[in-house]
C-alpha cells in the first residue's frame, strides 16, 4: 500500500507541472506568441496533461488513505475538482483569446491558493 506522504508528493508534483505549464503558455501568448510558433508546445501540453493526471491520482490517493471517500466525496473535494477541471480548460484560453493571457497568468495562482485553502481548512 502506498503511504499518504507519497500521494501528497505526487499531488504536489502534479500541481507544480500544471501551474508551470499554464504560466508558460500564458506568458508566451501574452507576448504575441501563437500556438504554431511555440517551440515548446509539446512539452507544455504534456506537462499540463500529466500534471492534471498526477493531481487526480495523488488527491484521490490521499482521500482514500484518510478514508474520506467511503460515503461519497466531501464538499471541499468537489470544489477542488471544479478548480482543477477549470485549470484544465484554462490551457486553451491564452491562445484563443490572447487579450486574456495576463488574466490567466494571474488567475492560476489564485485558483491554486483557493484549492490549498480548501484542502487545509476542509470547510464543508
Amino acid at each position: 500500500m502506498i503511504p499518504y506522504v507519497a500521494y501528497k508528493l505526487i499531488h504536489l508534483f502534479g500541481i507544480f507541472l500544471t501551474v508551470a505549464s499554464l504560466g508558460g503558455a500564458a506568458i508566451h501568448a501574452a507576448n504575441a506568441g501563437t500556438r504554431q510558433a511555440s517551440l515548446t508546445r509539446g512539452l507544455v501540453s504534456a506537462g499540463h496533461g500529466i500534471g492534471l493526471f498526477l493531481i487526480l491520482v495523488g488527491g484521490f490517493g490521499m482521500l482514500a488513505r484518510l478514508e474520506l471517500v467511503s460515503g461519497g466525496l466531501p464538499g471541499w473535494a468537489w470544489a477542488k475538482l471544479v478548480i482543477w477541471v477549470s485549470m484544465g480548460a484554462l490551457m486553451v484560453l491564452p491562445y484563443r483569446r490572447p487579450q486574456l493571457a495576463r488574466a490567466v497568468f494571474l488567475a492560476v495562482p489564485a485558483l491554486g491558493l483557493i484549492a490549498a485553502l480548501l484542502a487545509l481548512t476542509k470547510p464543508f
